[in-house]
Order: structure tokens, then C-alpha cells, then sequence
């Protein structure tokens, strides 16, 4: 189940956005009362409620925002039992102050915004003493391993436990505290709107991870690198198990360089058994594996771990994706002629994604000429593969029948910049841009100007995740699904930078949409507007 957290200023607020929530099929709703500007009048919030409710007031002290006395904090409590309210949020230390009465169950918290402490299992034995129906105890993460401790007490507790981690670094725990036998977790009413650091949207946690569906059988893959919330594998990755029916979830992993291996060997504790890796674990993840193939080999770098026999097995679907990209660009240019022996291609950038590329192209016979930003890792590649090198500064000098940009630059949010300027193109240059976001980078759009044909970083990116896709499960990938997904996504983040539940892969897989909007109170006097939530 998902508790809804709403923390607004206004009693009118709250009471219509507690409706929208209901309407949208949400079955517990946190009130945080201490968010209002008014001493809060229970009687009114709990009057005709639409669904089952969580009570909480806290105090600035515990990051909340409640401005009164401790005494008027736990009278409100006490009239949210005797109102009836189905939970109320107890701190450790006022749980004896406030006694149990009539059918409100007791959520006995803990929090601590520092870290997570080693002795979770303690904390636990000390709020079972007071009386709880449920226990709460949630941390912040500073390491991945951080939520492998917090589950496992989760799943070893015997009263009922909410546990989980928060910040960037708890995603995993959020989302898989149920299968450990939480019996919710926290959401937001949208992503802007989080109460907690890292808190995911109720359509997040809802129907782009499933929270409700994931159980012990169900099948975890994810994506490991830092920085990772960028990352629309989720996204795409998701939708694709979702359309093939699989009880599996893919989530973000967002794991420091130096910690790399350490949290490996914890995941795999949690059941993890596919990961996509991208930057800066590429070149590192390939020491950890037992399998390697040759062409991964001679790449030095890895963006998909699976299991193999048994084993961790490592390779690179960067290289095929991108040839699959560039052969059927080539197919789409006047010539229509697709192999790659002996053509002119300037590749740009030298990092995990260059490195891929110049691998595979050389291999399959291109003339390649190598430009990055970094010269000495520039001349170090060309090097490796007996291939040209020229500056950067003198990048336009070269004549190419095919140009790749393998760098960052025109990448949301810096979309008005371009690693190849128009005037240098020759219109017969087949131009394949690997950023994905924007899918109409400046370079692609100036090179269709100058009569170009063009190939977009969606074609590579849905291609490499489809080939993952496979390997994780064993089953053809819905890879038309997966780019109209990624295409929407993309689309609707550039208008309003969020994920919304209007993309396909945050449908619900009944017939019933859920639907959540951003809330604008548009009633509202000017003079009384909710600035502060």
C-alpha cells in the first residue's frame, strides 16, 4: 500500500486535494497538519474523509513545520484519535504521552536526516516497547548498503515495520520495502511536492515501479551509476517489462565510483539479477564479472551486467546498437549503400560511449578519424585502433561521409549548443547525434538543414536497452513500445521537467487511468496563496 503525504497551508487545500487523491484510486493519505498556517481543525479534515488517514504534526525540530506549543501539538493528536483518524504518527518520546483509544492504530516513528545508524535492530526493540500497531523507522542514506541494512530489519520485525531509507541513495529501499514485508511506504502528491528527501510521486511509486505489485517473486534489474536520476532507463525499461506481462521492476541505483563493488556484493542480498551501468562504472564493473565477451574486451568498457549459467557475465550493447544506427542511416542516404568498408568517419569524443563506437566501426572496416576535448585520451584511442587523430580545434578541417557526436554537448538542459557547426557539413554526410535529450539536437537540426540525412540518439538508446532488455529476460523487446515511451518522456520533460502520468509507461495495466496533475489552487486570493508549500 502507498501513503500519500499532503502538506499544504489551507484547510480547503487539503480537503480537495484528499478528494483527487481518492478519486485517482489512492487508499492512505498522510495529513500533515503541522504544514498548516491555522491551528489545524481535525473535526473538518476527518469529517467525510474519502479514504483511510495517517495523522502526523511534526515538530521543527524533527524538519517539520509546526509553529505552536508541544502541549497544542499533543492535543491535536489526542483529538485525531477521538476523531477517529485511522493512524496517528507518534515520535518515540511522546508515544507514552499519548494513550491508545478507540480504533486509531499507533504509528510509533523514527527519523534521523543524518544517516543511518548501525544499531537499526536496537531502535526497533525500543519502539516495540510502546505500544505500537506499526513501527516506522526511516533513515538517511549516505550508501547504498545503507537500505540492505534497512530492509533486513524490515524483514526480520515482527510488529509490523515501515522502514526505509531516504535521499537519492534510498530509491531502492522505498520501492522495495513491501516485498520485505513493510506495510507501505511514502509518496508524494507530485515529484515538485516531496516532503521528505527523495521522495517519489504517488504515479512513480505507483505505476512506474508498481509498488503494489512487487512481491517476493519478483524479478529486480536496475541501472547503476552516478549521477543516475537523470536516467530515463527506468522509464523505457519498465514500460517494456510491463508490455510483455513480466513481474519485474527496474530501478535507478545511484552508486559512488569507490563503492562499486561493495554494493554488488550487498544487492545481490536483495535479488538483483541484471544491471545497466553507464558513467562512471563502465571500464570498473568489467574487473567484478566472471564472464567477459571479446568484443567487450577490446572496448574496455561495459554497460550491462547479467547472469550467465550462474555467473556474472559483462558486455557492451553500446558497439551493435550503434552499428544497427549507422547501417540503417546508411540505407537512408542517396547511395543507399550500407556497409562501412572504407568509409570516411569522424567520430567525436573518446569517452565509454566513443570508445564503443570506434570499436565496432573500425572492426566492421570504417575509416575512422577520432577529434575529442581531451587530446591525450583522444590520441590514445586513435592509437589503439591504428586510426587518425585530429584536434579538436581543427575538427571542421576534416572531410566524412559519416559524422558521430559520442560527446555530451546539445544534451538537455544545454540544448543550444553544437560540437560540429552547420557550414562544415557536406550534405551527403550521414549525421548521427547519440544524445537522446533532446532527440532533435541543434546538431541534427543544422545538418537537416544543410540536406543531411540524419540519425538520432534515440535510435542507439533504445537499441542498447532493447538488446539489455533481452539478455535480462530472455525475451524479444516491445522496441517500437520503448521508443514511443522514451519519445513522450522526452517530449513532455522539456515542457514541464517532470515525469508525468500521461507517459506509457505510467499507465495503470487495468482499464482505469490514474491521472495526477500538478495541483494549482486557482480560487485562491492573492493575498493568501500557499508560498510556502
Amino acid at each position: 500500500m502507498i501513503c500519500v503525504s499532503l502538506g499544504r497551508t489551507r484547510h480547503s487545500s487539503i480537503l480537495e486535494e484528499h478528494q483527487h487523491l481518492a478519486e485517482q484510486g489512492a487508499e492512505l493519505v498522510e495529513l500533515r497538519v503541522d504544514f498548516m498556517r491555522k491551528r489545524p481543525d481535525m473535526g473538518l479534515l476527518l469529517k467525510n474523509r474519502p479514504t483511510p488517514v495517517v495523522v502526523t504534526c511534526r515538530r521543527r525540530e524533527d524538519r517539520g513545520r509546526w509553529f505552536g506549543t508541544e502541549d497544542q501539538r499533543l492535543a491535536l493528536l489526542r483529538e485525531a484519535i477521538i476523531g477517529g483518524a485511522e493512524y496517528v504518527d507518534l515520535e518515540e518520546d511522546i508515544a507514552d504521552k499519548i494513550k491508545r483509544y478507540g480504533k486509531t492504530k499507533r504509528i510509533v516513528s523514527y527519523h534521523n536526516f543524518e544517516e543511518t545508524p548501525v544499531e537499526l535492530f536496537d531502535i526497533y526493540r525500543r519502539l516495540a516497547k510502546l505500544d505500537p500497531d506499526v513501527i516506522k523507522i526511516v533513515t538517511m542514506a549516505n550508501a547504498p548498503s545503507d537500505n540492505v541494512r534497512m530492509l533486513e530489519m524490515v524483514g526480520t520485525a515482527k510488529t509490523p515495520t515501515v522502514g526505509f531509507c531516504m535521499g537519492e541513495f534510498g530509491t531502492v529501499s522505498r520501492i522495495l520495502c513491501g516485498r520485505f514485508g513493510s506495510p507501505f511506504t511514502y509518496a508524494s502528491f507530485t515529484r515538485e511536492r516531496e516532503i521528505a528527501p527523495g521522495q517519489l510521486s504517488f504515479a512513480e511509486v505507483r505505476n512506474l515501479y508498481r509498488f503494489n505489485h512487487i512481491t517476493k517473486a519478483t524479478h529486480l534489474y536496475g541501472v547503476l551509476g552516478d549521477p543516475i536520476a537523470q536516467s530515463k532507463s527506468p522509464l523505457i525499461h519498465n514500460a517494456a517489462l510491463r508490455k510483455c506481462g513480466l513481474d519485474a521492476v527496474y530501478l535507478p541505483l545511484r552508486v559512488p565510483a569507490d563503492l562499486l563493488q561493495e554494493t554488488l556484493e550487498e544487492y545481490e542480498k536483495l535479488g538483483f539479477t541484471g544491471y545497466s551501468v553507464t558513467i562512471p562504472h563502465k571500464e570498473a564493473v568489467m574487473q567484478l564479472c566472471e564472464l567477459l565477451d571479446d568484443q567487450t574486451d577490446e572496448i574496455g568498457a561495459a554497460n550491462t551486467l547479467f547472469q550467465q549459467e550462474g555467473e556474472w557475465a559483462a558486455t557492451n550493447t553500446d558497439a551493435n546498437a550503434a552499428l544497427e544506427s549507422v547501417v540503417r542511416g546508411l540505407r537512408k542516404t542517396q547511395s543507399g549503400r550500407p556497409d562501412l568498408v572504407g568509409r570516411k568517419v569522424l567520430i567525436l569524443g573518446a569517452g565509454g560511449v566513443g570508445r564503443a563506437v570506434a570499436h565496432v566501426l573500425a572492426k566492421n572496416g570504417a575509416a575512422l578519424t577520432i577529434a575529442n576535448r581531451n587530446r591525450e585520451r583522444g590520441k590514445s584511442l586513435a592509437a589503439e585502433l591504428g586510426c587518425q587523430f585530429v584536434s579538436w580545434e581543427n575538427r571542421g578541417s576534416e572531410s566524412c561521409e559519416v559524422l558521430i557526436n559520442c560527446t555530451s554537448i546539445g544534451m538537455f538542459p544545454k540544448m543550444n549548443e553544437t560540437p560540429f557547426e552547420p557550414h562544415w557539413l557536406s550534405e551527403s554526410t550521414l549525421v548521427f547525434d547519440t544524445v537522446y535529450n533532446p532527440e532533435q539536437t541543434l546538431l541534427l537540426k543544422g545538418a537537416k538543414e544543410r540536406g543531411c540525412t540524419t540519425v538520432s540518439g534515440i535510435e542507439m538508446f533504445i537499441r542498447q536497452a532493447a538488446m539489455q532488455f533481452e539478455l535480462f529476460t530472455t525475451m524479444d523487446a516491445p522496441i517500437d513500445h520503448m521508443a514511443e515511451t522514451l519519445r513522450r518522456a522526452t517530449s513532455a520533460a522539456r515542457s514541464a521537467p517532470r515525469i508525468t502520468d500521461d507517459d506509457p509507461a505510467l499507465k495503470r495495466p487495468s482499464d482505469e487511468t490514474v491521472r495526477i496533475p500538478g495541483f494549482i489552487d486557482e480560487d485562491d486570493d492573492d493575498d493568501d496563496e500557499d508560498d510556502d508549500d
